[in-house]
């Protein structure tokens, strides 16, 4: 095996293969972090993407919790990527311009019998570096969170937990990768994996690529790609999470991220604002067979509500705007799967990534980054963009910022989403950036249209005009995000 691998190496190093350096499977937050950190180096990187745009799956639908890193496992991959990517994230954020945090987050105990629990958490977190750590009285808790349940009798406090974009974090990233020279290409699913001399063959929907070296960031996916090169199958189940967001409103009724002790199936059901001003309550927690069932029920949300209830018993259930469905790639071993494969030299796992994988991203890129370095080494590229700047935020600009835009581009001072103040001016950077919004729900996560009150039942017909103005469309052809999402079918009378 040695020898075979010693191999294989060499014809990667030897050129004359008309192939790709690496190909990235998969987007997501996890996909693009990696992105990044490979494209500080001189390779040929790129990310194939089922969906039409980054964020399309696992990463668009979570907490955007960054977790402290108290209930890893000590010395486990996700203890050790939890707590390097929380470190990172305060530094990232003002790098490539996206909103982040410290909130600070506690959870809660109800019980004098549940005391050791709290303390055993205290201890891993203490084990796995987290700084400022303690448990709090029931008085102390109050006096920071008056609306939490009297119901409880102390809480573990983590100063470093924190809330984050995760669409702009996945955008942020994926958008510089593409800055320093990655490619996307997007509406390319990925139907089978063929080891070939020197790398693998991937036979997509829109035709075969080879490739030296393949990173699997397939997120519920990942299991199908590494079963496909690997005799160790492994399976992933999607784990089933769903969540009610309330109004801006009620954003302030806690300010710390409220978790409960602990379950099998994970942190429990939580409260915390986002980094946006709004309420989130969530997840629930079902195992299910489906990959794209991302449905809402009447059952899960019911359930939810009574939870969050427990902490926060007179949470404002009335100002919840909209409710949605995530799902964790959830691996049976409950660890992060960071490696390369055992027989299928050059084939990198990213799988398993689950909660803390949002706050782990930018750790796992820069993990992920020195495996391939390790394998298949490139010089660092001379002129790497390090940073990146986000889209202006009308919304939060100053007077003067905002006549500064007015007076570069007359269309920020046109609003079209009035629920959160976002102009056309915003909505026309989103689509022309590098990796440009092509769909409603890609303007959604790049500016928030639509993520107000009414949920875009007053903004979307202006934004579907604008989409097909810039992007030199039909308004027909203007979809929700995607294939088979399209708002219009025809024209009123054309038959007449």
């Amino acid at each position: 095996m040695f020898r075979a691998q010693q191999n294989w190496k060499r014809k990667l190093t030897e050129g004359g293969y008309n192939m790709r350096d690496i190909v990235i499977i998969g987007a997501g937050v996890t996909g693009s972090a990696v992105a990044r950190e490979l494209s500080r180096y001189q390779y040929d990187v790129l990310v194939v993407e089922a969906n039409s745009d980054v964020c399309e799956g696992t990463s668009k639908a979570n907490s955007g919790i960054v977790h402290a890193g108290f209930d890893t496992e000590p010395g486990s991959m996700m203890a050790k990527m939890n707590i390097r990517g929380n470190e990172m994230m305060e530094q990232l954020s003002k790098d490539l311009d996206f909103p982040f945090k410290r909130n600070g987050s506690l959870v809660l105990c109800f019980d004098e019998k549940d005391m050791d629990q709290l303390v055993y958490l205290l201890e891993k977190g203490q084990k796995n570096g987290v700084p400022g750590l303690r448990i709090i009285t029931k008085e102390e808790v109050k006096e920071m969170e008056p609306n939490v349940t009297d119901d409880m009798v102390a809480a573990l406090y983590a100063p470093t937990g924190g809330i984050v974009c995760p669409f702009g974090l996945n955008i942020a990233m994926a958008e510089n990768a593409c800055e320093n020279g990655v490619e996307f290409q997007f509406d390319t699913e990925v139907q089978n994996i063929m080891p070939m001399e020197g790398g693998y063959r991937l036979e997509t929907s829109r035709g075969d690529i080879e490739t030296k070296m393949v990173v699997n960031a397939a997120g519920v996916y990942a299991d199908k790609f590494h079963n496909m090169v690997s005799e160790d199958k492994i399976e992933i189940i999607p784990r089933k999470g769903e969540y009610c967001l309330m109004d801006k409103k009620v954003g302030d009724f806690v300010k710390s991220t409220i978790f409960q002790l602990p379950t099998k199936y994970g942190k429990g059901v939580l409260v915390t604002p986002t980094v946006h001003g709004n309420l989130l309550a969530g997840p629930t927690a079902v195992d299910i067979e489906d990959k794209e069932n991302t449905q809402t029920t009447a059952e899960g949300l019911e359930e939810l509500l009574t939870k969050v209830k427990v902490s926060a018993p007179n949470i404002p259930t009335r100002q919840v705007i909209t409710s949605f469905t995530g799902l964790r790639a959830h691996w049976t071993g409950h660890e992060f799967i960071i490696k390369e494969v055992e027989g299928a030299s050059g084939f990198i796992d990213v799988a398993g990534i689950e909660s803390p994988g949002l706050t782990s991203s930018p750790a796992i890129g820069e993990y992920v980054a020195e495996l391939v370095r390790g394998i298949y080494p490139k010089e660092k590229k001379v002129h790497f963009k390090a940073t990146r700047k986000g889209i202006p935020n009308v919304a939060e600009a100053s007077f003067e910022e905002r006549q500064e835009l007015i007076r570069q581009n007359p269309a920020y001072a046109n609003v079209i989403c009035r629920c959160e103040v976002v102009t056309e001016g915003e909505i026309m950077d989103a689509i022309h950036r590098p990796l440009g919004a092509t769909t409603l729900d890609g303007i959604k996560r790049r500016t928030r249209a639509g993520m107000g009150r009414c949920q875009a039942g007053f903004c979307a017909p202006k934004q579907v005009e604008i989409l097909a103005r810039e992007l030199g469309k039909d308004v027909s052809e203007i979809t929700k995000s995607g294939e088979g999402s399209a708002f219009l079918t025809g024209y009123d009378k054309e038959d007449i």
